[in-house]
């Protein structure tokens, strides 16, 4: 390969000859996809990427990649180049690791680094139990919506008072966290309702707040 230097993810070519730069890739979820997003430098023969995804066994080991996808390449620039990919094809929560294999003209490729995502499927609404629990003065409320709502979140005492409204708009689906912090409310120490209402799901957990 010509020069390469330590920000060159991809190498390859003959002697000078520009090689495929890669600037970044990332990967993050968007309801129940997976949005790629990578940038080049530069490119000289540059046929295009296949999108490559893995499951994660474990910390070091990866099960067998397959071929998600095809981006066609930009040639020949010596311009900054922006690339994108959804993977819609997942159907259960887990652990996946994707790559780029980048083609040249002639057929030689190289692969990018591997990135790595913790997805998790939105099939069910669910609201998790607050943590820490018990708390004082701040506890972070989780909860996940698979359809786009009006979200309504609760708190209450023992007695069925409401005592402060964490959440009330339309939201998109997706996770959620809400940070709840008691210690601007004249609240003593005890039990404490938090209450989820999403379209036709609703559900009530039970928080301690100990002071």
């Amino acid at each position: 390969s010509g020069t390469v230097t330590s920000f060159s993810d991809f190498t390859g070519g003959e002697i000078d000859a520009m090689p495929v730069e890669l600037n970044s890739f990332q990967v993050t979820q968007s309801k129940n996809d997976i949005l790629l997003n990578w940038s080049t430098s530069t490119e000289q023969n540059n046929y295009g990427f296949e999108i490559e995804r893995s499951t994660i066994l474990t910390s070091l080991n990866y099960g067998i990649w397959e071929k998600i996808g095809f981006v066609q390449g930009s040639g020949n620039s010596n311009s900054p180049k922006k690339y994108s990919f959804t993977d819609n094809t997942l159907t259960k929560s887990g652990k996946y690791a994707y790559r780029l294999k980048q083609i040249d003209n002639d057929g030689s490729f190289e692969y990018s680094k591997i990135v790595e995502v913790d997805f998790v499927m939105l099939d069910k609404f669910t609201l998790e139990q607050n943590y820490p629990n018990p708390f004082n003065p701040t506890t972070v409320i989780s909860y996940q919506i698979p359809v786009n709502s009006n979200v309504s979140l609760k708190l209450y005492d023992v007695l069925g008072n409401e005592v402060a409204t964490l959440v009330n708009e339309y939201k998109e689906a997706g996770r959620y966290k809400v940070e709840l912090n008691v210690g601007q409310m004249s609240l003593s120490s005890g039990i404490y309702f938090y209450k989820l209402q999403a379209g036709e799901f609703t559900e009530i957990k039970k928080m301690i707040l100990s002071k």
